[in-house]
């Protein structure tokens, strides 16, 4: 077994998400480590998906190094792909796939690395793997773990194995996912006079958030807040005033602006008529340039964190923003294999290299964490 080949193995599960499915992925991937002598637990999401916590070397010493990674994929798209998407192709350097990169690839590379690390001198305070379901729609596998009082113990540094072509990321902004709804009164729309039209009063709403800046400074790391309207519904037929309209709002926020602020002032621009449910609620992450755990990942990935030049942040969202604060904010760094760009594209791929590379960089990780 090898990273590559691994990584064509737990590709060839479809864990598209919804419905993710899974399951049958976590129990493989828990039978390689059992193998190995770790010890696993599959904490259970929903049926058919399953959360999969192993740790193996465990002491009073030191707390463990947790690597973290998610499971599910996203769908396919309305593009043809030129290989099967659940093949695992490999050609020209490149390794294909659904969740090459995003993040399967970073998976196995992690599972290489924490089983290859013990072969020589195990490295103090062990290591532990979390590996979530249903991420991608909002990190709710690593949420309903926590959420459900599950002891997941403790951490003395985490890495989250998300798509970075293997440089490290100290951060990234928050998530408040909204759903807003507008409410109306029906009618023939050829007597729209004695209708209220709900899509209307959406409209209105959609265009104070295009011109909605919030004012708040620039975080050093992370920069500004966003905001974005993604999807919008409304009406029932052509020749009905609606009585129902919902739109989605996506805010991403940063240490400058709360998500309980972003949501405050949200409320008070779109007024009563707008009603704001909340999806998903989660914070910005980031870590100390200077943190020892920050300067020896910089150290073994040959990154000079301190150059104005190089990306510090991640531009999406992990189940970091869950882990870390559960895990009393333990030092997180985002390094994985895959390439940014390819996550959720047709014909997506990790480099060959890069996944050899990135156990190579999760091995040293964990031996020179054991030393701190």
């Amino acid at each position: 077994m090898n990273v590559i080949s691994l990584t064509r193995d737990l590709i060839k599960f479809n864990t598209i998400n919804p419905p993710g499915n899974e399951e049958e992925v976590a129990r493989h991937v828990g039978s390689i480590l059992l193998a190995h002598g770790f010890d696993v637990d599959y904490p259970e999401h929903s049926e058919g998906r399953l959360n999969l916590v192993a740790t193996k070397g465990l002491s009073e010493e030191k707390a463990p190094i947790v690597l973290t990674g998610h499971l599910d994929v996203v769908p396919l798209g309305a593009k043809e792909w030129s290989t099967d998407p659940f093949e695992g192709s490999v050609f020209e350097g490149k390794l294909f796939g659904r969740g090459s990169s995003d993040m399967k690839g970073g998976i196995a590379a992690m599972m290489i690395a924490a089983i290859e690390c013990f072969n020589d001198v195990a490295p103090k305070g062990g290591v532990k793997l979390i590996f979530t379901a249903d991420e991608e729609l909002g990190c709710n596998g690593a949420r309903q773990l926590c959420a459900s009082g599950y002891d997941i113990g403790n951490a003395s540094a985490m890495l989250v194995g998300e798509p970075t072509s293997n440089a490290p990321l100290i951060g990234h902004k928050g998530g408040l996912y909204l759903k807003a709804s507008t409410s109306g009164v029906t009618a023939h729309s050829s007597m729209p006079e004695l209708g209220d039209n709900a899509i209307y009063k959406a409209a209105k709403a959609i265009n104070s958030i295009e011109k909605l800046k919030f004012d708040v400074a620039k975080d050093q790391l992370l920069g500004f807040p966003t905001i974005n309207v993604g999807t919008i519904s409304g009406g029932l037929n052509l020749n009905s005033v609606p009585d129902k309209a919902e739109f989605t709002i996506d805010v991403r926020s940063t240490p400058k602006l709360e998500n309980a602020t972003a949501l405050s002032i949200l409320g008070k621009t779109l007024g009563p008529e707008v009603e704001l449910t909340k999806m998903v609620d989660l914070d910005a992450i980031a870590t100390a340039e200077d943190h020892s755990f920050v300067k020896l990942v910089a150290q073994v990935c040959n990154v000079d964190l301190s150059s104005a030049k190089i990306q510090k942040a991640a531009t999406y969202l992990t189940d970091a923003s869950v882990l870390a604060p559960w895990l009393n904010n333990v030092p997180t760094i985002i390094l994985g294999p895959g390439e940014a760009t390819m996550a959720h594209q047709t014909d997506e791929f990790c480099f060959v290299h890069k996944l050899e590379e990135a156990v190579r960089i999760y091995k040293r990780i964990i031996q020179e964490n054991g030393k701190m």
